[in-house]
């Protein structure tokens, strides 16, 4: 299924937006960890939990609002969510102790999830296979602005007004888009295809993905690929600016230079996939990640390079990942198209969830480089076992038997067949 470039083009703008909330949440409020930690008289370990929270709060969340947009619809449940958005980010701004500011993170987290799982469960409406993949790689052009922009807004603002302005901005964002939404979002899931039953029947499905062991094999993959991104964004404050010596304006300068990565990636397998397929370029992905992330644990355990050295590593690593989560997420989605909400919220859960386990594991080895890179190593490695057990990715012509997955509407085409065909 395709639609005229300039319609698609609006499309991925507006999703591009709902993703682009949460990764901001995140991005923008990095570069103020250490003077949270001083200002609120905690620890480094404490501080990041604000960013733990969030992940947490979002999985939860995300459960919540998956059923419901597939009962209600997708606009509602986002608009209601990004309000509450703006109302939390307010009082985030008159929290006195750390305990306050972490319990707001997570309710911020819970409140937001909406916009991820809406995002997902309207892409699954309207495209599948390598259609999917390649509409999920294009968002990462918009997806892309929170690394590259939000850290240095976010310092900017905090050098001038202090950490509890990056809130205030963070509301007026919220706020814009709430507009936005409502004004431009079309309802992707028309009535006639809502979930007639109630919220327990619909809360059921998540048992019925669960008992499918292929998706849920695909619908970790993007969470462990997460738990990689996340530990490098909680440990890379401490990392950057007390290990390497960076000032703030440098960090977000250097973490930007890092978000240009996945753009980089998930842009070459949008140009791929269709030629290609998600399947193996999937299953080629993995591999290569975790060569990369083997060499980045090398380059941060002799400071190969000094911070050069650590940059081009990560670099190099995180733009691989741009052939991992877009593809796993596409397959996982076009296996459950009947309760696209449900699985997309999964998805997102397993996304937040492991990214909120994992990620504190780097301040626990002792928060430094070769922590931080560790953790990432580990999770990519997790995710390859993962792929080889749970899927037919590596067996004999299992990408063909990976992609035949029916879309709605169409006879069973293998998709990755009907991409190459493309």
């Amino acid at each position: 299924m395709t639609a005229p470039r300039e319609r698609t083009a609006g499309f991925v703008l507006l999703i591009g937006l709902l993703t682009l909330l949460p990764a901001v949440t995140t991005d923008m409020y990095l570069p103020s960890l250490p003077d949270v930690a001083a200002d609120l008289f905690t620890t480094e370990a404490a501080a990041q939990f604000t960013i733990t929270g969030m992940l947490i709060g979002g999985a939860i969340g995300q459960l919540l609002v998956g059923p419901l947009s597939d009962r209600l619809g997708r606009r509602l449940p986002v608009l209601v969510g990004v309000s509450l958005h703006v109302v939390i980010s307010l009082l985030c701004v008159v929290a006195t102790t750390i305990g306050q500011l972490a319990t707001l993170r997570v309710l911020q987290g819970l409140v937001s999830s909406g916009a991820t799982v809406v995002a997902m469960a309207c892409i699954r409406d309207r495209y599948t296979g390598a259609d999917a993949a390649k509409l999920m790689s294009r968002l990462m052009l918009v997806i892309a602005v929170a690394p590259l922009l939000a850290p240095t807004a976010g310092s900017a603002i905090a050098a001038a007004w202090g950490w509890r302005a990056v809130f205030v901005a963070l509301a007026l964002l919220a706020a814009v888009l709430v507009v936005v939404v409502a004004l431009f979002l079309p309802e992707t899931l028309p009535a006639e295809r809502r979930t007639a039953h109630g919220i327990g029947s619909s809360l059921r499905g998540y048992g019925q993905l669960l008992r499918d062991r292929r998706f849920v094999a695909l619908a970790v993959i993007p969470g462990l690929g997460m738990a990689m991104i996340m530990s490098y964004v909680a440990g890379s404050p401490f990392v950057l600016q007390q290990e390497y010596g960076l000032s703030t304006s440098q960090f977000a300068l250097v973490f930007a230079i890092g978000g240009t990565s996945m753009v980089t990636g998930s842009q070459v397998n949008a140009a791929l996939v269709h030629r290609v397929g998600p399947a193996r370029l999937l299953r080629a992905g993995i591999p290569v990640t975790v060569l990369l992330a083997a060499g980045l644990v090398g380059v941060a355990a002799t400071h190969l390079g000094g911070i050069v050295g650590l940059v081009v590593a990560l670099w190099l690593t995180t733009a691989v990942l741009g052939f991992v989560m877009s593809n796993a997420s596409a397959l996982a989605l076009s296996r459950h198209g009947e309760r696209a909400g449900t699985a997309a919220a999964t998805i997102g859960f397993l996304q937040a969830g492991l990214a909120g386990a994992v990620s504190p594991l780097v301040g626990v080895l002792g928060g430094d480089a070769v922590a931080m890179t560790g953790v990432m190593l580990l999770s990519i490695t997790v995710a390859l076992v993962i792929l080889a057990v749970g899927t037919p990715a590596y067996r004999r012509g299992g990408w063909v038997e990976m992609g035949a997955e029916r879309r709605v509407g169409e006879p069973a085409v293998p998709a990755d067949q009907a991409a190459i065909a493309h």
